[in-house]
């Protein structure tokens, strides 16, 4: 049996990643460690909970010492590390607890894992998920157009130019997986990937916010003039390639993740308000009444496009849902779960937990 650790298994794309490689690996054991921030939540793993290959720790990454104390007890084969702070906006607010979780938090996985494994990196595998933002901003051929936005995209070999404390976070724990790998030898593979939208993603983010907006007739806030421009990835696929590049990906390589579903940010939440006008039986035009041009976010970085051809020729993974088919289904499943929406529910007092620390 591998043992392997999930870091911020209860977070959005952390508990897609947790409820995957329990119910497709059950050869395999999953220790989900979270320190239950506000984005952190139990009831995203309500239909693993109770599975025999999984376990629940609630410990902080940054503790070193409980970091070391899991990788003996639970003898971790492998670490996929999600656990970070995501929300750009947070991180001009407060850039110290990013520059905590997202750099000192990726260091203390690494050396517990460096000390644990102490040389004998044979089945071992250090994952760690990080974000297209650490390649700063690409232009725009016509911002005020429709696609194609621009003929360049980022790929593995573009150098980072981090525009927010958030990426500029994120660059700096990217650089010490592979400082580690290059000084220690240990395997690791490091991942960016594009915007992730789907079911159970905190309502801070575009997509839900956009939803909630439109549920409970506020307005819905629009950066700018609206046309910096994302390329949209379903969290499943995410998942599926992190699959792959977990059991397959070359050790010391970086994979770009994404889909080439660019949109810039108005004519997403006008396409977004166009289905939930259709999925609740509104006269259409309805929800985009509700659009409110706010302020634009400092340093916002125009662009962002992934060249995924390596991870799509190396590793035989592709983006399998298409992105207005994918809108349709997340929507709907934010319609069916609005408490989600309203007010994030606490796990239940009957969750499984690891109690023994």
């Amino acid at each position: 049996m591998k043992n392997i650790l999930v870091s911020g298994g209860a977070g959005f794309i952390g508990s897609h990643v947790v409820r995957h490689f329990v119910t497709k690996y059950p050869e395999y054991r999953i220790i989900n460690v979270d320190s239950l921030t506000y984005a952190g939540n139990l009831n995203n793993l309500r239909e693993v909970e109770t599975r025999s290959n999984y376990s629940f720790i609630r410990a902080d990454i940054c503790d070193f010492g409980r970091v070391c104390a899991l990788m003996q007890e639970y003898e971790i084969d492998g670490i996929l590390h999600l656990a970070a702070e995501s929300h750009v906006d947070r991180s001009i607010a407060d850039p110290f607890i990013f520059a905590r979780t997202n750099v000192l938090g990726t260091l203390s996985l690494l050396q517990a894992a460096r000390q644990y494994w102490n040389g004998n990196w044979a089945g071992k595998r250090f994952l760690h998920i990080s974000t297209d933002e650490v390649y700063g901003a690409l232009p725009m051929n016509n911002p005020d157009g429709g696609p194609p936005y621009g003929d360049e995209i980022f790929t593995e070999k573009t150098p980072y130019s981090p525009h927010s404390p958030y990426s500029a976070s994120k660059a700096s724990s990217d650089h010490f997986v592979r400082a580690y790998h290059d000084t220690y030898g240990m395997p690791t593979v490091v991942t960016n990937c594009s915007n992730n939208y789907g079911p159970y993603q905190y309502p801070e983010k575009l997509i839900p916010l956009t939803i909630s907006c439109i549920l409970h007739n506020r307005p819905i806030p629009v950066y700018g003039k609206g046309i910096n421009v994302r390329d949209w990835l379903h969290v499943e696929d995410h998942v599926r390639a992190l699959d792959c590049v977990f059991h397959h990906g070359t050790t010391g390589e970086t994979y770009n993740i994404g889909s080439r579903n660019e949109y810039r940010n108005i004519d997403l939440i006008q396409l977004l308000s166009h289905y939930m006008d259709e999925l609740q039986g509104n006269p259409t035009g309805t929800a985009a009444k509700l659009i409110t041009y706010v302020a634009d976010r400092c340093g916002h970085d125009l662009r962002y496009a992934l060249d995924i051809t390596k991870i799509t020729t190396e590793l035989n993974w592709k983006p399998l849902i298409p992105f207005e088919q994918g809108l349709k289904t997340t929507i709907q499943w934010y319609l069916d779960n609005q408490l989600w929406l309203h007010e994030q529910p606490q796990f239940p007092q009957s969750q499984k937990r690891d109690t023994s620390h």
